[in-house]
């Protein structure tokens, strides 16, 4: 009889058949704390029942198949006939409905919209990130829409809709439909004032046709799709929708798709305009880039909150092995040393979740102070959370050692979909310039801030520290833009520790403002003091298996 040689012990059971929602004490917390108390029982509910869908092994298994198959394009079909379609695996299409029906192309309809909405974003990203692209623009596509209300009429209440059509038909024919956008250019990336594709005016008043190229068209299967083109009255927004209203195809030529380093279960094309491309007209000729700007600070407040649940899941799946794990006579959580960098995993991400839960609950109060709030904080929680994502998932994926380095494990995929966040819609130098702009051109935006800052001064010494020294380099405005990425991180980690301090459990904020604002931590992550209550923090963040 042939000896047994594969015997499998001490492996820990994989991390399915949870609830992601309910087992994310600074998640369910936040949302407690910004949803009217008269709507908690159905919040609860509804983001209780993603979060169970968002842990089950059916979307696992979604979330593997979708990267595994990546999209496909087809120029032409099998008769030679221009197509320019981009086909993808069930799998997407399962992950994208799903978040579709969730509600999660619509925050603007309801109460406390954007932090049920950002909640739900932040579940059911961890299933999987890439379909999370063009949830985010047809989302953030409807401020920028209500520019022109005609437009907004028809295409509003198909972006918001919880109903998913893939096929493209004409808008009037369909129950729901998917907004992308078509900004970058070869020669100018970010500086989107360095646009050269051209629009001329038809007839009709409010249409034009399009001639140009656009280096990233982000999610080209969608319906219809934000555009910038120089008009004859400068730099202007469009509407560009994938088949007319005769049900004809729009001139829509995809030249290719991009092969990125992660996020590959998304499409990013390059597209052509031939001069027969038709839009409309979104907002007034040469208003380009404020008739976006919302959409701009709507998609970066979701890649805070992506880059949150990718941070989530890899603290997850990091403190779920270590908690099955032995090692050296134990459990590998149970190591001090361990147990230190576990706690600095789960400490960054419960700073980041706080975080996207304030700016989104800023967004739902509507407020002068609020917007003024936004301005400053959402680039620079932008540039911060997402900077912070890649080293947390590497230390996250060290913590499974040679396990996490495998593709069956999840985490390589979450390595490589961490740099996304923090260079789409703007990369770092873009924001910490944003936030310069603002402080220069906005003071209400800086008292504003101060005054969400301020209401935590007195509760902890490292804190008000930090917030001097944040304000002497407010108040040094001598090369403030080769320090600005300093002064962008100061601001974000000022900001996280005033939430911490007033609304995490004491554990958990201690450990924050001693090593993020009193500089009593390493380089790296697992450098915490000792004597910290570390147990409690890894406690509060270990996920818990339903079965």
């Amino acid at each position: 009889m042939a000896a047994t040689t594969h015997t499998v012990t001490n492996q820990p059971p994989p991390l399915v058949g949870y609830d992601v929602f309910a087992n994310d004490p600074a998640l369910t917390e936040g949302v407690a704390r910004y949803v009217a108390e008269s709507r908690q029982s159905d919040a609860r509910e509804e983001l209780g029942r993603l979060g169970q869908a968002a842990g089950s092994a059916h979307a696992r298994q979604w979330g593997e198949q979708a990267n595994r198959y990546p999209p496909v394009l087809h120029t032409h079909d099998r008769y030679g006939h221009r197509i320019d379609e981009v086909e993808f695996h069930p799998a997407w299409h399962r992950l994208l409905g799903h978040a579709v029906t969730a509600g999660l192309t619509d925050a603007w309809s309801r109460p406390d919209g954007h932090v049920l909405r950002t909640a739900g974003f932040l579940v059911w990203t961890q299933a999987e990130a890439g379909h999370g692209c063009p949830v985010s623009m047809t989302h953030a596509a409807v401020p920028t829409l209500r520019a022109e209300p005609e437009l907004a009429a028809v295409w509003e209440p198909l972006l918001t809709s919880r109903i998913y059509e893939q096929e493209l038909r004409p808008a009037t024919e369909k129950s729901g439909a998917l907004a992308g956008m078509a900004m970058t250019e070869k020669q100018g990336g970010s500086d989107l004032r360095a646009t050269t594709t051209r629009a001329e005016p038809l007839a009709a008043p409010g249409e034009y046709t399009l001639t140009g190229h656009k280096w990233f068209c982000s999610a080209p299967m969608s319906d219809a799709f934000l555009v910038l083109a120089q008009a004859p009255g400068g730099l202007t927004c469009f509407l560009l929708p994938r088949v007319l209203p005769d049900g004809s195809r729009n001139s829509f030529r995809l030249q290719r798709l991009k092969d990125k380093l992660g996020n590959r279960s998304n499409a990013s094309a390059e597209v052509e305009f031939d001069g027969r491309t038709w839009a409309r007209r979104v907002g007034e000729e040469g208003r380009g880039i404020a008739t976006i700007i919302d959409m701009v600070a709507a998609t970066r407040l979701d890649c805070v909150s992506a880059a949150a649940a990718v941070m989530r899941q890899a603290a997850a799946q990091a403190l779920h092995h270590t908690a099955y794990r032995e090692a050296f006579g134990g459990r590998l959580a149970d190591k001090p040393l361990m147990r230190n960098v576990l706690a600095d995993l789960a400490l960054e991400s419960e700073a980041a979740t706080t975080l996207a839960l304030r700016l989104a609950a800023a967004y739902d109060a509507d407020t002068e102070q609020g917007r003024h709030f936004l301005r400053l904080a959402v680039p620079a929680a932008k540039y911060w959370v997402t900077k912070r994502c890649t080293p947390m998932v590497t230390e996250a994926l060290e913590c499974l050692g040679g396990n996490g380095y495998v593709e069956e494990s999840g985490l390589p995929r979450l390595l490589r979909e961490a740099p996304l966040n923090s260079i789409w819609e703007g990369s770092g130098n873009v924001q910490a310039l944003d936030v310069l702009r603002a402080l220069r051109r906005e003071p209400a935006a800086l008292n504003a801030f101060l005054t969400e800052i301020g209401t935590a001064r007195g509760a902890d010494h490292r804190l008000d520290r930090a917030i001097k020294g944040m304000l002497t380099e407010l108040a040094d405005l001598e090369g403030i833009e080769a320090r600005a990425r300093r002064l962008v991180e100061r601001m974000a980690l000022v900001l996280q520790g005033s939430l911490l301090v007033r609304y995490a459990p004491p554990e958990v904020a201690d450990a924050f403002c001693a090593s993020r604002l009193g500089g009593d931590a390493g380089a790296a992550f697992g450098t915490l003091p000792h004597t910290l209550d570390l147990a409690a923090v890894v406690e509060r963040a270990r996920p818990v298996l339903d079965c």
